[in-house]
């Protein structure tokens, strides 16, 4: 890991503070009338989804950690173990449940996107496509004049993940889903 001026800061850099791994969202340079300058950041952790806000002197160096995103297929689940398969080299990585956001959403054949700490070939997590089709396995079936004012009720995907549907859909159905939020964006035709 390489140490890295602030002033080397950029939108996205992923920096190491206090054995966390955080990204950097937004910087501001601030020069206050009294006293040095310094960058104000908002950070996202790289791991954990939590923010941060932090102040750092000007010219204060931290510890940058080089990631990559590589997209891996997902091949099967062996209890608290995701196999992933590399595209090109067909290397296969195992990746614990823990480290996996929105693993509902995973299913066997897709590509999904690991992020991995390149100095240590570390695999930091692994999550599903921001937008994704899926077939929908199980809902109720909508009642009739039920579509016009635009009701929902829950729909299991064949991932296993439940989201909210609109009344309209029945079982076999392809629908988009956003996996960020969890919701239903349109019927794929």
């Amino acid at each position: 890991m390489a140490k890295v001026s602030t002033s080397n800061f950029r939108t996205g850099m992923v920096i190491k503070i206090d054995n966390e791994l955080y990204s950097i969202v937004d910087y501001q340079h601030v020069k206050p009338g009294k006293g040095g300058a310094f960058l104000r950041t908002k950070l996202k952790g790289v791991v954990s989804d939590k923010n941060i806000e932090k102040k750092f002197r000007s010219g204060e160096d931290v510890e940058e950690v080089r990631v990559e995103h590589q997209p891996y297929q997902f091949l099967y689940r062996d209890g608290n173990l995701y196999y992933f398969m590399h595209q090109e080299t067909y290397r296969q990585i195992p990746v614990e449940e823990e480290n996996i956001n929105k693993a509902e959403f995973i299913a066997e054949g897709q590509v999904c996107t690991l992020v991995v700490d390149v100095d240590n070939e570390k695999v930091l997590y692994a999550h599903p496509p921001d937008q994704l089709v899926a077939k929908v396995a199980d809902t109720r079936p909508g009642l009739k004049g039920d579509t016009a004012q635009g009701g929902s009720k829950p729909a299991t995907l064949e991932s296993g993940a439940t989201i909210q549907v609109p009344l309209f859909i029945d079982e076999g159905e392809e629908i988009k889903v956003d996996t960020r939020t969890s919701e239903y964006i349109e019927r794929v035709t």
